[in-house]
């Protein structure tokens, strides 16, 4: 009686550490991929701030050389 305890103990302890394990591998999974997509959007934001900034310095010299025009 006391060994069939021991072994329901036993497993119980041996599916927790699984179900620990099972979720710790999820979370090194989530940081990865969210860590792989950070990499890659980086370089999407910086060709959209390049162009972002670009376009905001002939939006003001536009409005430079109309107010020199007196428009």
């Amino acid at each position: 009686m006391q060994d069939q305890r021991i072994e329901k103990i036993a497993a119980v302890a041996v599916n927790i550490t699984k179900l620990l394990v099972i979720i710790y591998l999820g979370f090194v999974e989530v940081f990865k991929i969210g860590k792989l997509l950070k990499e890659k959007l980086e370089a999407e934001f910086d060709i959209s701030r390049k162009w972002a900034s670009q376009a905001y310095s002939i939006l003001k010299k536009r409005q430079a050389e109309r107010k020199i025009a007196g428009v």
